[in-house]
C-alpha cells in the first residue's frame, strides 16, 4: 500500500470522527452545560475538557498534517479548500472556543460563554461537516 492509498483510506476516517465528534458536542455536550449548577458544571468541565482532548487533538493534528501533505504531494483547489478550512478550524478553535474554556475552568464565566459555544459550535459543525464530504469526494 502507497503514501496515497494509506492517505485515502486514513483521510475519510479522520474526518468522520470529528464531525461525529462535533454534531455530539454541538447537540448534546455544549447545550448541557447551561443545566448544570455552576459548581457543577466547574468541576465536570475540567474533567470533560482533558477526557476530550484525548480524542480531538489527535484527530485534529492527523487532520492538519494529511491536509498539508496533500497540498503538497498532489495540489488541487479541493485540496486547498480542505486546508484553508482545516488551518481556520485550528485558528477559530484556538482563539475563540479556547479562551470560553478557560473561563469556565477558572470559573469565571457567565451564561453568555456558554450560548456562545453553541452559537459558534455551528460553525465548526458546518465546517468539519463540509470536510467530511470533501474527504469521501
Amino acid at each position: 500500500m502507497n503514501y496515497q492509498e494509506i492517505i485515502a483510506t486514513l483521510f475519510p476516517l479522520v474526518n468522520f470522527g470529528l464531525v461525529v465528534l462535533i454534531w455530539i458536542v454541538q447537540l448534546i455536550v455544549y447545550p448541557s452545560f447551561l443545566f448544570y449548577k455552576r459548581e457543577n458544571l466547574v468541576l465536570w468541565h475540567n474533567t470533560y475538557t482533558q477526557r476530550i482532548a484525548i480524542v480531538v487533538v489527535p484527530l485534529m493534528l492527523l487532520q492538519l498534517i494529511i491536509s498539508i501533505t496533500n497540498c503538497l504531494f498532489g495540489f488541487n483547489m479541493i485540496k486547498l479548500l480542505t486546508l484553508l478550512i482545516a488551518v481556520f478550524l485550528w485558528v477559530f478553535t484556538f482563539t475563540s472556543f479556547a479562551p470560553i474554556h478557560f473561563k469556565i475552568s477558572e470559573n469565571n464565566f457567565e451564561t453568555v460563554q456558554l450560548n456562545q459555544l453553541v452559537t459558534r459550535n455551528w460553525i465548526r459543525t458546518i465546517l468539519w461537516t463540509i470536510l467530511f464530504i470533501l474527504a469521501i469526494i
